[in-house]
């Protein structure tokens, strides 16, 4: 029988979520709650699992780490991209990688609700109702105002139709976005600085690569508006964390709504923490995903991948 270890199940319902009971007999499932922070705890714990089933890119899996792992012959991750993972060197151990069905709905959804949140400044009144209190703050609408899209992919023009059903002006920029992709999404295509200097929120839906880590800092913030506010859904890393930081204390932009970080889990001490207690930041752990339709296809995707696997007809291959 095949070991199999499912990694970083923060809320414990792997076996709620695909019919796992099509495997009984075939292999012996563990499923890992925390996340591993010390890769030589990593490597230990999973030192005899011929599968790792990885949610997201919550571990990375390094060739250094793939290299200490003699019987690791099956690796899946949840949808069908993960720069978390080095497939260079599980190609030269020849180890499967595979990777499952995917949903991308719940994403823009919780960006848009971010954008809501935040552009209203209504958190304070969700504490005020809690507390017994009545309002404090003045909400601002959506309507006529300027959403700047960073990166028109499947995220992007989801949330681009969000803000035209809002009665927003839409724009976008991207390193490679064209005008044709524009004019199909009814977007308006500007430049780079055209988007700092001109969006009332700016929402973030490229991918993290060499060109965008670190993309927006200080320079691009002090571009915006003093009323403007940031939404990223995206990757952490796509903003310098500490000129964000700075920006924020500054007040250079009114709010920020984040659910990536640089480090996740966010350290409970983090300076992004205390700040959303006395500043207009709003923070969800990553949630993006985090749904029952998409954990159904995350899931089933794992069990899939192995029933292919063990009928020596992988599925979903990635390298």
């Amino acid at each position: 029988m095949l070991n199999v270890a499912v990694l970083d199940d923060y809320q414990n319902v792997t076996k709620k979520f695909g019919n796992w009971s099509k495997l009984d007999g075939k292999i012996n499932l563990k499923i890992f709650n925390k996340f591993f922070d010390d890769p030589n705890d990593l490597v230990k714990s999973v030192l005899d699992f011929e599968v790792l089933c990885l949610m997201r890119e919550r571990t990375v899996l390094s060739a250094s780490i793939i290299n200490k792992l003699p019987k690791l012959k099956l690796v899946i991750t949840t949808g069908m991209w993960n720069p978390s993972v080095d497939k260079n060197a599980l190609k030269k151990r020849e180890i499967v990688f595979c990777g499952t069905d995917n949903r991308i709905e719940s994403t823009a959804e919780l960006s848009w609700l971010l954008t809501q949140v935040v552009w209203r400044n209504i958190s304070q009144e969700f504490v005020n109702m809690k507390n017994g209190n009545w309002q404090t703050s003045i909400g601002r609408t959506l309507f006529g105002k300027t959403l700047g899209i960073f990166g028109l992919g499947k995220q992007g023009k989801q949330v681009a139709r969000f803000g035209s059903a809002f009665g927003m002006n839409v724009i976008a920029w991207s390193h490679n976005l064209t005008k044709e992709v524009c004019e199909l999404e009814k977007v308006t295509l500007v430049s780079s600085d055209e988007l700092f200097k001109t969006s009332d929120v700016l929402s973030i839906h490229t991918k993290l690569s060499h060109r965008t880590r670190g993309f927006i800092n200080s320079e691009k913030i002090k571009m915006m508006k003093k009323t403007s506010i940031i939404i990223n859904t995206s990757r952490g890393p796509i903003i310098n964390e500490e000129d964000l930081i700075n920006s924020i204390k500054e007040y250079y932009i009114s709010g920020v709504g984040l659910d990536v970080y640089d480090i996740e889990p966010l350290p409970k001490d983090h300076e992004l923490r205390n700040l959303s207690q006395n500043f207009n930041v709003v923070l969800s752990p990553h949630l993006g995903y985090v749904s029952s339709e998409t954990y159904e296809k995350f899931h089933q995707g794992y069990v899939d991948a192995i029933l292919a696997y063990l009928d020596a007809n992988p599925i979903n291959l990635l390298n």
